[in-house]
């Protein structure tokens, strides 16, 4: 039989001890900085040495203290190695947070995801603030710089948004932000990582519907079409001009992005990125080599400042950007206003959110060979775990391994969250040799993963239980996929924002008084970003409309007990209504069955039951087909019984659900 068989290592297997609560032979615990010593658990990066090293760099600059960002000059939420400025200071490595250093603290702001994170991972020369807002931030600084002081920051680092905050918020305080061109950090930091010059490829045309040129000139119609006449178009996010070229890199882990800036005019390219990659072929294939509106510029990465300011400095030319991703010091240099239009995204982005019909056709093939990988992780740990061997960490490497063996696979798409018992409470927790449970028929086992394939990207989170679940792991469980299937069958206006349907997957939750922390999805791209802007279900992200891929996955989670995620890719397709045009529901594509043990079917309406039955229905159609060419009887054995439907009987969940979803469908059609 076919398999993923990832061996064990030695190391691994010393880990295992024979403790029945599942934790692998090692100090689980956050430091202790009121006891004298403080205690630090091994996974405390001492940061003394580059603290010191850092206050004195301030003291040159004549600043009284130095906010630290945890992004790069993309405003990227993921990052190299290399741009991990706030993680080398703090020790923290959560992708979320603001690390602030002055003569005589530092504090790191982060949000409830990674609270025990931080505790496990910063020594005591740092406090952890509970907060993410930035006027938390400049409350604490005002505090402590005295007035008339200036505080740091590096504006490559900072986006509109963030700059006007601070200044806001510190405007009557007698205390200001001061612009720091060099980095700080990166002066200290004695070994960071290079640039790795990896060469760019091209995406092969079977995955591609718009050649660049067609691309390039849909966006020059959209700026020509604009009614306040701007001449160019700064393409600031790595994405952009990835999407734009049909380009992938390999500079950051887990995304396929370059360091790259675009301007483009209405009758130039200009893409700043290193040279020194791009090969002849690339030079061809971009037209390098001749003049006119569809000749790529090649210019100098780090020249993106001082030829942007050459071009502001034309006579008549007016610069478009996009405020979410456009960090501060581009921004600063578009003067005098009348030079500068702005939109919270730019229209690539706008543009790229809406999958053509190859895209759409070809990411929903590679989430078909992902539940693959998925079934196959899935159907090992049910035979594995009873013997006692397998760790978090043994689980995440097979997943990954599985994936490998797909068509057209890329590596994984982020790093895999494999969380049983209590480390499944953080919702963003991924094991490490320090922190690995052993996994038992006792608790709950959550794992979030996903894939990078030539012709797509997907993140899937199933949670499961291989022994007895209490009542309360099943009713919440429960709850949880009631609320992953609301939002899935519901049918709404095109155009409505996700932010107006969110309460949908919480409403089950809210009923019984539980909720969740983090957001309830995010735009997919193909091979893109897991975490793909501006679609999804916050308040700043676009409405949605057809041919958007969005997750969906609402959770609970039950600190130092057990964690619960469901989550799904789905795409927004029209549907056929009885009155009205212009409807769009959600089409399910992540094709893993739920965890049958753990679904009170009690508590689900008929609705919520037959939407059950036709997903099933749909893993068996999709995914039958291609465990059979992969020659897996086994694993299609164990997805067929997985599949088998439940039984649908009336209930008077039924006609709760009914009347409620009316209701929300109501209210969200009289407030977009």
């Amino acid at each position: 039989m076919p398999s993923c068989g990832w061996l064990l290592t030695a190391l691994s297997l010393a880990a295992l001890t024979g403790n029945s609560n599942g934790a692998v032979a090692y100090k689980q615990s956050e430091r202790n900085c009121s006891v004298s010593p403080p205690y630090l658990p091994s996974t405390v990066i001492n940061t003394t040495v580059r603290l010191q090293d850092l206050r004195k760099e301030m003291l040159l600059q004549d600043i009284a203290a130095y906010i630290i960002p945890a992004t790069d000059a993309h405003l990227s939420e993921y990052i190299a190695p290399r741009d991990a400025r706030m993680a080398f200071m703090t020790g923290f490595t959560g992708s979320a947070g603001t690390a602030v250093v002055t003569q005589t603290r530092a504090a790191l702001w982060t949000d409830s995801r990674y609270w025990v994170q931080a505790e496990r991972q910063m020594d005591c020369s740092w406090e952890l603030e509970k907060d993410v807002s930035i006027s938390s931030i400049a409350q604490w600084l005002i505090a402590e710089v005295p007035p008339g002081g200036e505080m740091g920051f590096d504006p490559f680092l900072f986006s509109l948004k963030t700059q006007e905050g601070y200044r806001l918020n510190l405007d009557s305080s007698n205390r200001t932000l001061k612009s720091v061109p060099v980095n700080l950090v990166d002066r200290v930091w004695k070994e960071r990582p290079p640039v790795l010059l990896y060469n760019l490829t091209r995406l092969p045309d079977r995955v591609i519907q718009r050649p660049w040129q067609m691309k390039v000139e849909h966006i020059r119609n959209q700026m020509r079409d604009n009614p306040y006449g701007p001449t160019a178009l700064l393409l600031s996010a790595l994405d952009e001009t990835a999407w734009l070229f049909n380009l992938r890199g390999n500079d950051i882990p887990y995304n396929p992005f370059f360091y790259s800036y675009t301007l483009l005019t209405k009758d130039e390219i200009w893409l700043f990125l290193h040279t020194d990659r791009v090969t002849e072929e690339l030079r061809v294939y971009l037209n390098a080599s001749c003049v006119g509106s569809l000749c790529v510029q090649l210019k100098s990465y780090d020249a993106v400042r001082e030829d942007l300011k050459a071009y502001v400095a034309e006579p008549g030319s007016k610069v478009w950007i996009g405020t979410e991703y456009t960090n501060y010091a581009l921004y600063e240099i578009i003067t005098p206003e009348e030079k500068l239009m702005t939109s919270s995204y730019s229209p690539v982005l706008t543009t790229k959110a809406v999958k053509d019909e190859t895209e759409q056709r070809i990411l929903r093939d590679a989430h078909v060979r992902d539940a693959v990988a998925v079934i196959q992780l899935l159907m090992w740990l049910e035979k594995a775990v009873p013997e006692g061997k397998e760790t978090e960490l043994t689980a995440a490497k097979y997943v990954n391994e599985c994936r490998g063996k797909q068509k057209d696979s890329r590596g994984p798409s982020f790093e895999t969250i494999s969380a049983s018992g209590p480390n499944a409470a953080l919702a963003h927790y991924s094991p490490t040799e320090e922190t690995i449970r052993r996994l038992t028929v006792d608790e709950m086992y959550l794992v979030d993963s996903g894939g990078q394939y030539l012709d797509g990207t997907t993140d899937i989170t199933r949670t499961v239980h291989w022994g007895a679940p209490t009542a309360v792991q099943k009713e919440a469980f429960t709850r949880v996929l009631m609320g992953n299937i609301e939002i899935s069958r519901t049918v709404f206006p095109s155009g409505t924002r996700g932010v107006n349907m969110e309460m949908l997957g919480r409403r089950a939750l809210w009923e019984v008084g539980l909720n969740y922390g983090h957001g309830t999805g995010h735009g997919v791209g193909n091979y893109f970003g897991v975490h793909e802007w501006p679609v999804g279900f916050q308040s700043n992200n676009i409405p949605f409309r057809a041919g958007m891929f969005t997750s969906i996955e609402p959770g609970y989670y039950k600190e130092n007990d057990f964690g619960i995620r469901i989550e799904d890719v789905a795409v927004i397709v029209p549907v056929n209504t009885k009155y009205g045009d212009n409807y769009v529901t959600f089409d399910t594509v992540s094709l893993v069955p739920y965890d049958r043990k753990l679904i009170d079917t009690s508590l689900l309406s008929s609705e919520q039951l037959r939407w059950l039955n036709k997903y099933y229905k749909t893993i068996r159609r999709l995914v039958g087909p291609e465990l059979d060419s992969q020659g897996l009887k086994e694993e299609k054995d164990w997805m067929l019984e997985h599949t088998e439907p439940f039984e649908e009987a009336a209930s008077s969940a039924s006609v709760l659900s009914s009347s409620l979803t009316l209701i929300a469908v109501t209210l969200l059609h009289n407030i977009i």
